[in-house]
C-alpha cells in the first residue's frame, strides 16, 4: 500500500483511541464526575452525534480544498478537543470538549477512504479502505487498553493527555506522505452532491451502516461493566482483555476487506448473520469466563468486518459525490454508536446489563432484513435494465 494510507492509519489510530477508550473508563469517569453511569454513557453519544453533525458540513464546507490541506487541518480539530477533554473540571465541559473532538472524525474518515482507493487499482479499493481502518483497530489493540490503563493509574485525564499527542505525529505524517495533487479538488456543486447522496440506495446504505453499529455498540459501550457486574472479572481485567476485542477488530476488519472485494452484498449479510449469533452468546453465556474472552474477541471480529462492506456500499451508490457520501457514511456509523449507546442505558435502567445483549440483537436483525430486501431489489432493478437493453437492441 502506498505510503499515503499509512498515514492515514496514524490519524486513524489518534481518533479511534479517543473515541473508543471511554468504554474502559466508564465507571471511573460515573463516579469521578458525579453522574450515572447511563449519564456517562452518554459522553459516547454526544461524541457520535457531533460527528453526525459535523461530517456532512464540514465536507461541504471543505469540498474544493485540497485533500491534503483538509486532513491536516482536521488533526487540529482533533488535537485541540483531545486537550479541551485533557483540561475539563466537569461533565458540561467534558461533553463540550467531546463534541468539538468528534468534528473532525467523520470528514477525516471520508476524505481518507476517498483517497485511499485513488491510490490503488479497483479490485483494491475495499481493502485499501481496510488497510486505513486498521489504525482504527490498532487503536483498541494498543490505544484502548493503554489508555484505559493510564486512566485506571493516573485518572482519566492522564488518558486524554495521552490521546493529544498524537494530533501532532499524525499531521505530521500527512505532511510528509500524503500526496498533493493540483487538480483534485471538487468540480461539482453543493446541490448536485446533495441530490446524489438522497439518492434511494445510498440512503439504505446510511440506513444499513446506523443499524449494523448500533447492534455493536449497545454491547460494547457497556462492556467494562458487563465483564465486572456479570462476568465477574475485576476491574484491573478489564484492560487486557480489551485486547483480544482489539484483535478482533484487526482480523474482522482485514477479512471483511477482501470479503468486500469478492461479494459486497455476500460480505454485508454475512457479517450482520455472524455479528447477531455473537450478541445471541452474550445474551446466553457470559457468566462463564473463558467463553465471555472468546465472545469479545469474536464482538470485535464480526462488529469491524461489517465496515469495509458498509463503506464500500455508499461509495459505489453515490459515486458522483464520494467525499460527502463517505463522510455522511461515516456519521452514519457513530449515529449507530448514539443509538446502540443510548439503547443500551435505556435497557440497563429498565432491565438491567442482562438486557444490553438482547436489544443490540434485535438491532442487528432489523439491519440483515434491510440488506436482504434492499439486496433483492437492487438485484430486481439491475434484471429490468438488462431486460429493457435487450428489447431496445
Amino acid at each position: 500500500m502506498p505510503l499515503a494510507i499509512y498515514a492515514l492509519m496514524i490519524g486513524a489510530f489518534g481518533i479511534g483511541t479517543t473515541e473508543f477508550v471511554i468504554m474502559g473508563l466508564l465507571p471511573q469517569m460515573a463516579k469521578d464526575l458525579g453522574v450515572s453511569l447511563s449519564s456517562a454513557g452518554l459522553l459516547v453519544s454526544g461524541y457520535a452525534l457531533g460527528v453526525a453533525i459535523g461530517a456532512p458540513i464540514l465536507s461541504l464546507l471543505s469540498s474544493r480544498w485540497p485533500k491534503k490541506r483538509s486532513l491536516v487541518i482536521l488533526m487540529g480539530f482533533f488535537t485541540l478537543g483531545n486537550l479541551l477533554c485533557a483540561l475539563a473540571p466537569n461533565y458540561t465541559i467534558l461533553m463540550v470538549a467531546r463534541v468539538l473532538t468528534s468534528f473532525a472524525h467523520g470528514t477525516f474518515f471520508g476524505i481518507g477512504s476517498v483517497l485511499a482507493t485513488s491510490l490503488v487499482k479497483p479490485n483494491q479499493k475495499a481493502s485499501a479502505i481496510a488497510m486505513m481502518f486498521t489504525g482504527l483497530t490498532l487503536a483498541n489493540v494498543l490505544g484502548v487498553p493503554f489508555g484505559t490503563w493510564l486512566g485506571q493509574v493516573y485518572g482519566w485525564h492522564s488518558t486524554f493527555w495521552a490521546v493529544t499527542a498524537v494530533g501532532p505525529l499524525a499531521m505530521a505524517a500527512l505532511i510528509f506522505f500524503v500526496p498533493q495533487k493540483k487538480d483534485e479538488a471538487a468540480q461539482s456543486s453543493m446541490a448536485h452532491e446533495i441530490q446524489v447522496v438522497l439518492k434511494p440506495q445510498v440512503l439504505v446504505s446510511l440506513l444499513l451502516t446506523v443499524l449494523g453499529f448500533a447492534g455493536v455498540f449497545a454491547v460494547f459501550t457497556y462492556i467494562a461493566p458487563i465483564l465486572t457486574e456479570i462476568t465477574g472479572f475485576s476491574e484491573k481485567a478489564v484492560s487486557p482483555i480489551l485486547l483480544l476485542f482489539g484483535a478482533g477488530l484487526i482480523a474482522g476488519n482485514i477479512v471483511g476487506g477482501k470479503w468486500a472485494d469478492k461479494s459486497l452484498n455476500v460480505a454485508l449479510i454475512g457479517s450482520l448473520l455472524a455479528l447477531s449469533m455473537v450478541l445471541v452468546g452474550f445474551g446466553t453465556l457470559m457468566e462463564y469466563k473463558y467463553i465471555a474472552l472468546l465472545l469479545v474477541a469474536l464482538l470485535g471480529f464480526t462488529g469491524f468486518a461489517t465496515v469495509p462492506p458498509l463503506q464500500m456500499r455508499a461509495l459505489e451508490h453515490a459515486a458522483e459525490a464520494p467525499t460527502l457520501a463517505s463522510a455522511l457514511n461515516i456519521a452514519a456509523f457513530n449515529l449507530g454508536n448514539a443509538l446502540g449507546a443510548w439503547a443500551g442505558g435505556v435497557a440497563i435502567d429498565h432491565g438491567g446489563l442482562s438486557t444490553t445483549s438482547w436489544t443490540a440483537l434485535s438491532i442487528a436483525i432489523a439491519g440483515i432484513v434491510v440488506a436482504f430486501v434492499s439486496s433483492k431489489f437492487s438485484s430486481a432493478n439491475t434484471t429490468a435494465k438488462i431486460d429493457r437493453s435487450l428489447i431496445a437492441h
